[in-house]
């Protein structure tokens, strides 16, 4: 039996502080030495979304969904008191008074920690992202690997 602890993460939201919430827990359990696995799906995927605009071939949906949804993680709005926009940028400046990690840092710290960031792979399809557009040094994958992940998993948590 393994003595390795595992803390597996779906990351469906698309809110700022919601996927914090995600990389904080993610960067916690592999600071106690357990493996961490982030599954991205739906509107978590904008949180692996590169910053800038990357050209490739789309259909009109496909290019429609990618100009509705924020491009990467810093732009992504809060689940509550969003205040067309405003609410966001509050919160990062209450942040940045108080020395808080912003979810950029956080997804950098968690590339660092080895901590697997999965992009699933049926929603990127469906939403038409393609692989350029996502971070660098992510993994592609689908709800069977999500499952083989998770039933071993410690901690199963669905932000």
């Amino acid at each position: 039996m393994s003595t390795t602890k595992k803390t597996n993460i779906i990351l469906f939201s698309g809110d700022y502080d919601k996927a914090m919430a995600a990389y904080i827990i993610a960067n916690g359990a592999a600071a106690y030495d357990h493996e961490v696995t982030i599954f991205h799906t739906f509107w978590g995927l904008n949180a692996l979304r590169k910053d800038e605009q990357v050209e490739v071939q789309k259909g009109f949906l496909e290019k429609m969904f990618g100009k509705m949804m924020p491009r990467g993680a810093d732009k992504m709005g809060l689940s509550n008191m969003n205040m067309a926009g405003m609410g966001p940028k509050m919160i990062k400046k209450v942040m940045k008074k108080h020395n808080a990690t912003s979810l950029p840092a956080l997804i950098e710290m968690a590339q660092m920690q080895e901590i697997n960031l999965v992009a699933c792979q049926m929603t990127m399809d469906l939403l038409g992202f393609q692989k350029a557009e996502l971070l660098d040094d992510i993994t592609y994958a689908g709800v069977a690997a999500y499952l083989a992940d998770a039933e071993d998993g410690n901690v199963n948590l669905f932000i």
